[in-house]
């Protein structure tokens, strides 16, 4: 990878998160109304993408780039009224940029309409209040209104002169002008000697310079701040002069001091006081708080601790295993190293940690536009933003969430004559939020709507044959059935729903994920959606268990608890599957001897132990092992990038004894228990006790009936 290849990898990663932080500050600005602040730090984001565009000579965007900067600086300056339309507007025009910034970046053209119509939108914004074409040219710009106390205001003496090639890196100094005029009152200076005759005059070139007199209360930083982006490509001399008053008059245009040559203007510069006024310290840079990594190396470095991880595992247990006793001063130095791995590693998975707002930002404005194309009247609220999580997972949790929401906004929340004859406010609320429980991540969203019509996705579900016409189901396995592929209650098809694909791919990315999904539903209040999800996809803490002569591991998240069961508990469902009666509730066993087919294992279930999992539906299920041989956290290795997918495992990994030992997949063994009819056939399962005895004896409730 060449220089320039790495320069524009680096650009196109900085786009991506300035156009993040631009969305989301422009959705805020949509429903809380405008702020200065917010304008700039739209402004400064647009700017920084035209300015990279132009030095990588991506032409496409820097042009589009102009009109929406250009916009951006009649809005901060009031010439623009910022009403919902604009932001909208705002809001198109950064998807745009953001589609010429990939087009780049994948070296494709979009062609010469892409954006046309947004575009032509902006220049008539632009155009509506512009100023006229003699007034654009002059560089005065307007003033704030002064202080009642000047105690604070100094006078600045600015120089700003540009380089020749300040144009064809996509900066414009009368934006900044304007800019730098917002800080205060000001008087402007040309020098324009250097410009040539019209027969040597090149349109891209700068000749001219500036020198400012700026009354403001502001401190230095903030006047390199309006240049930071151009600091590369002029010479900026900053100084204050309290000698120098500017003329302007409050209400009166600033007076333009008259153009001297640029012989007469280097002695000028050289007199400027740079030190700074008794009593106050020298300006310090600021300190750097934080850097950009590749992320490449962040994963190896990942990849690095989990061998070392590897590594003090097999040497604790050769030390255990060594006939020769340890000493004390070597047991702790073991304990020692164990420890400082541990920190090491949890230090390292939080360098991959972000916090999950990059991915919330995004859904406010897909509520807003589907609400808009449903003619609904919808708000969405978020909370824990900030909770952190593992990279890779936030990557993978776009898609998801806007499946989710763009299913409670569309068959959850209720038209607005609907809600209020329900005694609902006419506006229809999604919450979203993020929370650390129990070493993972629970994402939740939930909707003040309908709930789910159980009737109606029953109906459908035996249209479509999903289940038999006298099939019984409970009200999970109801709401459950829109997860099936294919599966839709909508009663026409639309660009929003309607095809049966969403939900059960939002239930596949979970399950890929090592999560699970479950679904609170109460009809006519609303429906909660809750997804639970591994904090990181690189470690695990798991229960190392024996299996015959083979050992697996098992994710501790899932384990409720481990039970040697009593042979009246164990009972068998005829053509299906082995159930164990725990405390008046059945519950499916699998023997994992004859999922991977073990031959030296345990056949008596009475010697073995029955280790109690959740699955990905609260369900519980028993997976029948011969030991349990202690906890341990593990790195986790893809089968699919090393060998292939298997069913019923998730991964691998490396244990202390140097063996490789396959980590178990709760969710996929739970599908290998008996078909739904199997299921269902144990739910009709019912416990009498026997006046002659304590035995409990299941029976099939058509046999009591």
């Amino acid at each position: 990878m060449t220089d320039m290849d790495q320069f524009k990898r680096t650009y196109f990663e900085e786009c991506g998160e300035l156009l993040g932080d631009v969305e989301s500050t422009l959705s805020e600005m949509r429903d809380a109304g405008a702020t200065a602040d917010g304008l700039n730090a739209v402004f400064r984001g647009v700017h920084t993408i035209k300015g990279g565009g132009g030095a990588f000579g991506f032409e496409d965007l820097v042009t589009f780039a102009h009109g929406y900067e250009t916009l951006l600086d009649m809005l901060r300056d009031g010439r623009v009224d910022c009403t919902t339309e604009i932001v909208d507007l705002l809001l198109r025009a950064n998807d745009i940029v953001a589609g010429l910034v990939g087009a780049a970046e994948s070296g494709e053209s979009l062609g010469e309409d892409y954006g046309a119509d947004i575009k032509s939108k902006i220049e008539a914004a632009i155009s509506g209040d512009a100023p006229s074409d003699a007034a654009a040219s002059q560089v005065d710009v307007p003033q704030n209104a002064s202080s009642a106390d000047d105690g604070g205001i100094k006078t600045y003496i600015v120089e700003f002169i540009p380089n020749l090639d300040l144009l064809q890196n996509a900066s414009e100094p009368l934006l900044l002008i304007r800019q730098l005029g917002s800080l205060g009152e000001i008087v402007s200076e040309v020098i324009a000697d250097k410009v040539p005759s019209l027969d040597e005059l090149n349109p891209e070139e700068v000749f001219l310079t500036w020198r400012f007199i700026l009354k403001s209360d502001c401190s230095e930083e903030e006047i390199r701040e309006v240049f930071e982006f151009v600091e590369d490509d002029c010479v900026l001399k900053i100084s204050v002069d309290s000698e120098v008053v500017p003329e302007a008059a409050e209400d009166s245009e600033p007076e333009a001091v008259e153009s001297t040559p640029a012989a007469d203007v280097e002695p000028k510069v050289a007199q400027v006081k740079t030190a700074p006024p008794a009593g106050q310290a020298p300006t310090k840079a600021p300190a750097v708080s934080s850097m950009r990594v590749d992320l490449d190396k962040v994963d190896r470095m990942v990849n690095m601790v989990g061998e070392l991880v590897i590594t003090q595992a097999m040497i604790q247990e050769q030390l255990r295993n060594s006939t020769v006793e340890m000493s004390a001063e070597l047991e702790r130095g073991l304990e020692d190293l164990t420890h400082h791995t541990r920190e090491l590693q949890e230090s390292v998975m939080a360098i991959r940690a972000q916090p999950v707002k990059s991915v919330f930002a995004r859904m406010p404005r897909l509520v807003r536009e589907l609400s808009e194309t449903l003619e609904k009247e919808v708000k969405i609220v978020t909370s824990g933003e900030d909770t952190e999580v593992d990279k890779t997972v936030v990557e993978q949790l776009g898609d998801p969430l806007m499946h989710m929401i763009r299913n409670s906004v569309d068959h959850g929340i209720e038209m607005p004559d609907d809600r209020e004859a329900a005694g609902k406010p006419r506006e229809g609320t999604v919450h979203l939020s993020a929370e650390h429980r129990s070493g993972r991540i629970v994402i939740s969203i939930q909707d003040d709507g309908a709930g789910i019509n159980r009737e109606r996705v029953l109906g459908k579900a035996r249209e479509k044959g999903l289940i038999g016409k006298n099939d019984v189901l409970s009200d999970e396995e109801i709401d459950n059935l829109i997860f099936h592929p294919g599966f839709s209650t909508a009663q026409t098809v639309s660009n929003v729903s309607g095809r049966g694909v969403g939900m059960d791919v939002v239930k596949q990315n979970i399950r890929n994920m090592g999560g699970r999904i479950n679904i609170d539903n109460e009809p006519g209040q609303g429906t909660k959606f809750s997804l639970s999800l591994p904090l990181t996809l690189a470690v695990l803490d798991g229960m190392v268990i024996g299996v015959g002569e083979e050992i697996y591991i098992l994710p501790l998240t899932n384990i409720i608890e481990t039970l040697r069961p009593v042979e009246k508990d164990v009972n068998a469902l005829v053509g299906c599957f082995d159930v164990l009666s725990i405390r008046g509730e059945y519950v499916p066993i699998l023997y994992v001897r004859d999922v991977f087919g073990i031959k030296n294992a345990k056949q008596d279930i009475t010697k073995s132990l029955v280790v109690l999992v959740e699955t990905e539906d609260s369900k519980k299920i028993g997976l029948v092992v011969d030991e349990m041989l202690g906890q341990s956290q593990v790195v986790i290795k893809s089968l699919e990038a090393n060998y292939q997918a298997i069913h019923g495992v998730s991964g691998a990994t490396i244990l202390g004894s140097g063996r490789v030992a396959l980590i178990l997949d709760v969710i996929g063994l739970s599908d290998l228990i008996g078909s739904q009819s199997d299921q269902k056939n144990l739910e009709k399962l019912v416990v009498t006790k026997s006046k002659s005895n304590d035995d409990i004896v299941a029976e099939d409730r058509t046999q009591v009936v």
